[in-house]
């Protein structure tokens, strides 16, 4: 008898902040792999918006306001998620923000806000859900980091400070939580299409043209370039892979510039 290794049919993941972009495309990859879905937000009006957009497209799933950098409101929501819906099998920690200020401008509180959303807020989702599944003996962790986990980038700095502790932290949990069957490990995307980037994907636009010529694929990635990853380290395919961090970048962190035709 033939295993589908990817198949999620019977699992629950929760993704946060999963109610647009590259959030709601890695959701929706795994709700067609078969998973029940769950969405987070910190705001009512863009979950039930989303919400709707994923069930007119036939996925099950299921909507909870919690704010992740709140430590009793996320313990008290992942109890009420596992209650209500299920055992979470599979957690993508998707939920964060980015502020463009260069170091000397950024205000010490616009910083800790950025670190707090994009580095403390997967720690406390992570450390409630894993609690259960180490009491279940399995479960995925995924973590979604940058290029900027690896790279420094103007203007980024703190957004940049809490993508590469993220990648630290995910290896500290894959540490921690290997003994028990967790797989928690992260993607890093690339630069993507989505309708925050739209304004500066123009064609002559200088950014555009700098991606472009930058990634070895020659385009921007779509957000569901990073189905596959997701729906890998969600399945029994990626049972045996942790601590690692998956770059979906088109190949800008292989290489020092595009390979010239010329060569």
């Amino acid at each position: 008898m033939s295993i589908n290794l990817f198949d999620l049919t019977g699992k629950t993941a929760l993704i946060t902040g999963g109610v647009h972009g590259l959030g709601m495309a890695m959701a929706k990859g795994l709700g067609h792999a078969g998973a029940t879905l769950v969405i987070n937000n910190n705001l009512q009006e863009p979950l039930d918006k989303a919400i709707e957009e994923y069930k007119a497209e036939g996925f099950n799933v299921h909507g909870y306001v919690f704010d992740v950098t709140n430590d009793s409101k996320t313990a008290q929501a992942i109890k009420q998620i596992e209650k209500e819906v299920g055992p979470i099998d599979i957690l993508i920690n998707n939920a964060g923000i980015i502020k463009r200020t260069p170091i000397i401008e950024m205000e010490v509180p616009d910083f800790e806000l950025v670190v707090k959303v994009d580095l403390v807020g997967p720690f406390i989702v992570s450390k409630y859900v894993a609690k259960n599944m180490i009491t279940r003996g399995s479960g995925k962790i995924i973590n979604i980091c940058s290029m900027m986990s690896e790279l420094g980038r103007d203007s980024v700095s703190a957004y940049a400070a809490a993508k590469g502790g993220l990648k630290m932290l995910t290896k500290s949990m894959a540490t921690e939580w290997a003994k028990h069957n967790i797989q928690t490990n992260g993607i890093g995307p690339g630069y993507f299409a989505t309708s925050q980037t739209a304004p500066i994907r123009i064609d002559g636009h200088p950014f555009n043209d700098f991606i472009i010529s930058r990634t070895p694929a020659g385009r921007w990635g779509t957000p569901e370039d990073l189905q596959g990853a997701a729906v890998f380290l969600s399945s029994n395919a990626s049972n045996f892979v942790n601590g690692q961090i998956i770059y979906v970048d088109g190949g800008i962190l292989a290489t020092i510039g595009k390979p010239s035709n010329e060569i």
